[in-house]
């Protein structure tokens, strides 16, 4: 019998970021040892608990863990933010899945995360720096009091624009602000990878259109199975359709629709209100009773 799979994975550590944002560290030395920059998992958090996909923040072989980074928006990220602790386990952690990011021999690159994406663009960082390339950093942010993982950046990178949309820290305004700086700065870049929200990607890679940059992104559509089985990952890329758990994530930023991405991304977005006010409602009881109440 496989004790891995009964036993669940090992939570070893656990860091918040913000009031919604946190990282968990999971003990899982297969799992690290084959992840690639730009894969995902999906993760259960409880026996009955929903399967939901999360790109790999970090990995480390030597402890045998993998890094995820998560913000608390719906029931199932709301229920892990509350009940997932240090030397509690996750049900199942299955991956690693997608294609990896191609590290190819580009000279000099753009790696910009916004907002949760700025933890899975990091591998990435790593990965074009452990290549021989110049890397540029550039991540976004709200506000100063949202920023995370600074110091693994600026470690990594060779040059690094902190951005925020009110200027508390770095420049004010978006990404595509720090990319426009960074192409004035450096007229060889060779590629751009942006991860984010969907609309941040579409500006990015219409920031660097007109300087003919290769732009990569990666997509984050509705997925239930990862394996490309139920269809729901399908994405528009020029003239064809794609499935991003099998064929991606990672995906030509230039050719992306992201419009047609954005609205099936808005398509269960009652359903998963619903789920989400059921939770709060259950929370409430929970806090009034001491007990937990099952959802039905």
């Amino acid at each position: 019998m496989n004790q891995a799979r009964v036993a669940g994975y090992e939570v070893v550590s656990r860091q918040d970021f913000s009031d919604v944002t946190f990282l968990l560290e999971v003990q899982h030395p297969q799992l690290a040892r084959a992840a690639r920059p730009g894969q995902f998992v999906i993760v259960m958090a409880s026996e009955h608990g929903e399967r939901i996909p999360l790109t790999i923040a970090d990995y480390d072989r030597e402890r045998g863990t993998v890094t995820l980074v998560i913000q608390a928006v719906g029931k199932t990220t709301r229920e892990m933010q509350r009940d997932c602790r240090v030397g509690t386990r996750l049900v199942a952690l299955v991956g690693p899945m997608g294609v990896p990011s191609h590290i190819g021999k580009a000279r000099k690159v753009l790696c910009v995360g916004g907002g949760l994406g700025v933890a899975p663009v990091y591998p990435q960082a790593r990965g074009y720096k452990e290549s021989g390339a110049y890397v540029i950093g550039i991540l976004g942010f709200r506000n100063r009091d949202l920023m995370f993982w600074e110091d693994k950046f600026r470690a990594t990178c060779d040059e690094l624009i902190v951005c925020t949309d009110d200027g508390s820290a770095g420049i004010k305004g978006l990404v595509t602000e720090g990319i426009r700086l960074a192409i004035s700065k450096h007229r060889d870049i060779d590629e751009c990878v942006a991860i984010g929200p969907p609309v941040m990607m579409k500006g990015c890679a219409e920031a660097t259109r007109s300087s003919g940059i290769r732009t990569i992104v990666s997509l984050n559509p509705v997925m239930v199975d990862g394996t490309g089985m139920c269809g729901g990952c399908r994405v528009k890329v020029g003239e064809t359709v794609k499935f991003a758990c099998v064929d991606g994530p990672d995906f030509d930023g230039h050719l992306v629709d992201f419009d047609d991405l954005m609205f099936r991304l808005q398509r269960y977005r009652a359903t998963e209100l619903a789920a989400t006010e059921r939770f709060n409602e259950n929370c409430r009881m929970r806090s009034l009773t001491g007990q937990p109440v099952v959802a039905e």
